[in-house]
């Protein structure tokens, strides 16, 4: 799949998440690239929340212009543990309600048990 269609997909999927998601999202980015930079346990990482979770965020925090907070999908890794653009679709919503799991100041069980319901 090239890249402009699975940014496609991307759109889409955050596009389709659920309003009380989308409303509390201020100030993310949410880039899609071939894989992590890094090698070794982090080269098969399907995702990856880049920034300061909300729960993190002090009195401090916004006092000057702040970057972006941004979410990466590595297309690479995500293609390799699918077989169908549909199956592909699916991932991008896991990797992707994970990641905004993050931002929101989640840990890895919390974000689990979460989207059990989801």
């Amino acid at each position: 799949m090239d890249r402009s269609q699975f940014e496609d997909i991307a759109e889409d999927v955050y596009n389709h998440l659920p309003a009380l998601f989308k409303k509390k999202i201020e100030n993310v980015e949410i880039v899609v690239e071939d894989s992590p930079a890094s090698s070794g346990k982090n080269s098969m990482l399907l995702g990856l929340y880049h920034g300061v979770p909300l729960t993190k965020r002090g009195t401090w925090y916004g006092m000057s212009p702040v970057l972006p907070d941004r979410i990466s999908l590595y297309q690479k890794n995500i293609e390799s543990v699918c077989a169908s653009d549909g199956e592909i679709r699916k991932k991008v919503y896991e990797v992707l309600c994970h990641e905004i799991g993050h931002y929101f100041g989640m840990n890895e069980a919390q974000i689990r048990k979460a989207m059990e319901t989801w």
